[in-house]
């Protein structure tokens, strides 16, 4: 599932120390990003109100001095259209066999789906524990959200079930200590100044096309893609970036470059403030937009762009 190596234990961890692996799933869009993002401190994962943000599944490592946490963020079940669909679902699939804990997180502001069902079938039989994650909690309060609770519930057999609000913080840290309690105990598998497992080119590519999900309406956003093409430090410290934004079609180019350039120039103006914010640096930002038509149901084209089957 990954490429950890274990590392001996430092003489000053202590005996009771516990490490494993923790898979988020879920249907799209019920804040699976947004906590493992607020959980390490940092933004890793592109989070946006659209379905199907996540793409691939990205480790995400939070290390304590009583504990290292591999957070497994897959991207949303759903029934696929396309290739790149298939290949999602999938990579969400295959992080379930090798976990030590499952959060099944939901977004409790409303009733179950068939989604929802979908997923909570994958969980029986599981020989892990299996939390049910109640998001969203801010959005729903009183009988409404007691009968969705409990028809969440309905669905499975859960060893926790738990209320939260990954945006407002409530319960966020509570429900980590849960997870944390039922963790084997084990050494680290990453140094602990590692956060992702994941190149500095992929996290670039996540920090633009979230600013892409954010500005672009409807169904232009799944039809993107983004390459980096050049990624290095200059003589002078800034790091240059050279990125493609690759749409499915000529219309959609047009849309992303926007009038005069405007929707392009601020996409990589709000881009360039997550990087730098990330990469703790100055950052100088080329995009461009190129067409793929109908990459996302193009084997070579998936592949092209990073989406291996394997």
């Amino acid at each position: 599932m990954t490429n950890a190596v274990e590392l001996p234990l430092p003489e000053e961890l202590p005996p009771d120390h516990r490490s494993g692996f923790v898979a988020l799933m879920g249907k799209p869009n019920v804040g699976k990003s947004t906590l493992l993002n607020a959980w390490l401190g940092i933004k890793i994962s592109a989070v946006s109100p659209k379905p199907q943000t996540t793409r691939t599944r990205l480790l995400g490592i939070l290390t304590r001095p009583d504990a290292q946490v591999i957070f497994v963020d897959t991207p949303g079940i759903h029934q696929p259209k396309n290739k790149l669909g298939d290949f999602m679902v999938q990579a969400a699939k295959r992080a379930l066999p090798d976990s030590d804990l499952v959060l099944f997180i939901v977004d409790v502001s409303r009733p179950p789906s068939e989604e929802d069902e979908q997923v909570a079938r994958l969980f029986r039989g599981c020989e892990v524990p299996v939390f049910l994650v109640l998001n969203k909690t801010d959005l729903i309060s009183g009988d409404r959200l007691e009968a969705n609770q409990a028809a969440y519930e309905a669905l499975g057999h859960f060893d926790e079930v738990m209320r939260i609000s990954a945006l407002t913080g409530y319960n966020r840290e509570e429900l980590l200590e849960k997870i944390i309690a039922r963790l084997p105990l084990g050494p680290r598998y990453y140094p602990e100044d590692q956060l992702t497992d994941q190149q500095e080119r992929f996290i670039a590519a996540e920090l633009i096309r979230e600013q892409v999900l954010r500005f672009l309406e409807q169904e232009v956003p799944h039809a993107i893609a983004i390459v980096i093409q050049e990624f290095k430090e200059r003589p002078n410290g800034m790091l240059y970036i050279s990125a493609y934004i690759y749409t499915e079609k000529e219309s959609q180019k047009g849309i992303v470059i926007g009038r005069k350039g405007a929707m392009l120039k601020r996409i990589g103006q709000e881009a360039r403030k997550s990087l730098e914010a990330f990469f703790e640096r100055r950052v100088y930002l080329d995009l461009w937009v190129k067409v793929r038509k109908n990459w996302r149901r193009k084997e070579h084209y998936l592949r092209e762009f990073g989406f291996s089957p394997h």
